[in-house]
């Protein structure tokens, strides 16, 4: 099963890395707005940020974290709030401060990479083709 990292972002306003955020300083510092984190909260059951008198929220390094995440899958990968929650939720979440590429660790990890990347070469081909065709029909129409 593949894993699912959670982004863990730097925040460059003079705090502590493991520091309380506020909602405001949450949407600042990744670009999310203020409602749509309250929403997120909604939808993704884990994410549960520490709540204070009069409803006010502070954000742990991991609730960032997954915000981050969130945002990742939602918005850079395609995937809907459902898909999102549910790969978070049903995969193993791994924490890691810096994206790397995966290196295989076995022979078998090889191949499917091998096998993916003739899978996806030929998928290209096909679609070379079809793009093609369909250039040759819109000329000739």
């Amino acid at each position: 099963m593949a894993k699912v990292s959670l982004d863990v972002p730097e925040f460059d306003d003079g705090k502590a890395p493991d520091a309380l955020r506020t909602i405001g300083e949450v949407s600042k510092g990744l670009g999310i707005r203020q409602h749509v984190l309250r929403y997120w909260e909604e939808q993704f059951p884990m994410l549960n940020p520490v709540k204070r008198s009069g409803g006010r929220r502070y954000y742990r390094p991991d609730d960032i974290g997954l915000i981050a995440t969130i945002d990742r899958l939602v918005h850079q990968e395609g995937y809907t709030l459902r898909g999102a929650c549910q790969a978070i939720e049903g995969k193993r979440v791994e924490t890691v401060t810096q994206t790397a590429p995966a290196e295989p660790t076995s022979e078998a990890d090889s191949a499917q990479l091998t096998m993916f990347g003739e899978n996806t070469a030929r998928l290209t081909a096909s679609l070379q083709v079809i793009r093609d065709d369909l250039s040759a029909a819109l000329a000739a129409a």
